[in-house]
């Protein structure tokens, strides 16, 4: 017998035993109602099965009348706080910028004064510097392909910079996860500019983090050759930020946290786990598929098309006749929100100002178009109810202020921590046991077959 092939051949061999397996592997949809276990946890509307309780975000999209699906306009809460209120009345009383504020309200529950804000971001400035040699040697000495990939390695790398990496008590979660959320910024921008030093060729720019500026402040400070940012741009990132800083409970990245955290393993394997997650197309990379499909559809009818068509393109989308093919129009629908998602209204609302300073008002003007006609499309031919949902937005807000496509998901990641941690000290104080959901068996039982006896399956 031959015991070395080559790596063409073994690929083979391991799709021939794919293939021969798979009627060992096949589960009918039907089983999932016969048994009435909820496929993807996930009801039979599409909602999804509640696994646990929070005081943190509630996510609210539609109401139950007399036990049926009703949508309505979406509210996204901050601890009981419409999000809405809590962005303009930040900025409306000549506030900069209510990151800092959010993530104080989250992780600890209530609305701090001026003095409790100002001592809160001093520690996150405070945290804001990488350990000494860890840009040269983890960043800089190993540029990945992947941004995510590279986050993920930076934050499991932060395990040995730790006196005490593996105590999961509160406190220290708390400690742990301040300190991550404070040099995210600073790893994915150097994790950036290593990417594109190493792969591209471009120029190495290495800024470090001023302990004066806000996160959002930073980012653009620390991702930009000249590192001038106005105060536009810093405070409509500073909204992304907001945006993206919690989503409830039952979010992938955020329950992928929490399983994790429920094993007692340290705060960097949950951090690094829920990156894993984010990471993914159908959670936070949704934005990308947005900015390619409009780039497309822009190139074939221009930004001066009327609605008629806007809509011929749009059923072509439906019909998989152009794009990916894929009869999604993206960044239309959620799995909650109904008729609006507040995260898209707020973005739309706020992105105006940003499109007259970069003068991008006609681009704008036909994503709003676009957006219009798209939800009138979906009642016309599917017969239901979308509205845009963030990504639709969120792309083009980071391509009016040329940030590359490659931040995209790790920008979420930066705004998304402090809700892993909110949730995860949560998750620690009301419930410690492991996370253990259960599978039902449906295959069928078999005896062990001496190997000599055994017949082939071919």
């Amino acid at each position: 017998m031959k015991l070395i092939e080559s790596g063409e051949a073994m690929n083979q061999k391991i799709i021939d035993f794919y293939q021969k397996g798979l009627k060992y592997n096949q589960i009918p949809n039907e089983y999932f109602k016969e048994y009435d276990v909820k496929k993807g946890l996930r009801n039979e509307d599409g909602t999804g099965v509640c696994v646990g309780l929070t005081k943190i975000a509630d996510v609210v999209g539609y109401e139950r009348i007399n036990q049926k699906k009703v949508g309505i306009n979406g509210k996204l809460y901050y601890r009981g706080i419409e999000v809405h209120d809590l962005i303009y009345g930040r900025y409306q009383n000549n506030h900069a910028y209510a990151y800092e504020e959010t993530c104080f309200l989250l992780l600890f529950g209530y609305l701090p004064d001026q003095q409790e804000l100002t001592a809160f971001s001093v520690i996150l400035q405070q945290e804001y510097d990488l350990p000494d040699q860890f840009l040269e040697t983890v960043i800089l000495q190993l540029p990945s392909k992947n941004l995510m990939n590279q986050l993920q390695q930076a934050v499991l790398s932060l395990y040995d910079f730790d006196s005490c990496p593996d105590a999961v008590d509160v406190d220290n979660t708390l400690r742990q996860g301040l300190s991550i959320m404070a040099k995210l910024p600073s790893m994915l921008c150097y994790a950036y500019h290593s990417m594109a030093h190493h792969f591209e060729k471009a120029s190495l720019h290495i800024h470090y983090p001023q302990k004066h500026y806000s996160m959002a402040e930073n980012i653009l400070h620390m991702l930009r050759a000249d590192s001038k940012f106005s105060k536009r741009e810093a405070q409509m990132l500073d909204l992304m930020l907001v945006l993206h800083a919690d989503h409830g409970g039952g979010n992938n990245s955020t329950f992928t946290n929490v399983v994790i955290a429920s094993t007692g393993t340290d705060m960097y394997s949950t951090v690094a786990g829920s990156i894993g997650s984010l990471k993914g197309p159908r959670h936070g990379g949704a934005n990308l598929q947005v900015c390619n499909m409009m780039k497309e559809v822009i190139a074939q009818i221009g930004l001066a098309a009327d609605e008629a068509t806007i809509k011929e393109i749009q059923r072509r989308l439906l019909n998989k006749e152009c794009y990916d093919k894929s009869g999604l129009i993206y960044g239309m629908g959620h799995a909650i929100y109904t008729l609006s998602d507040p995260r898209a209204e707020l973005l739309k609302e706020h992105l105006y100002e940003l499109a007259l300073e970069k003068h991008e008002e006609e681009r704008f003007d036909f994503y709003r178009r676009f957006e219009r006609c798209a939800k009138e499309i979906m009642y016309e031919t599917k017969g239901i109810t979308v509205s845009a949902n963030v990504d639709f937005y969120s792309g083009l807000v980071y391509e009016m202020m040329n940030i590359p496509q490659d931040l995209f998901t790790p920008l979420f990641v930066c705004a998304r921590m402090v809700g892993w941690l909110a949730h995860n000290i949560e998750n620690k104080l009301y419930d410690g046991r492991i996370m253990r959901p259960a599978t039902k068996y449906v295959g069928e039982l078999q005896e062990y077959i001496d190997i000599e006896k055994r017949k082939s399956n071919d």
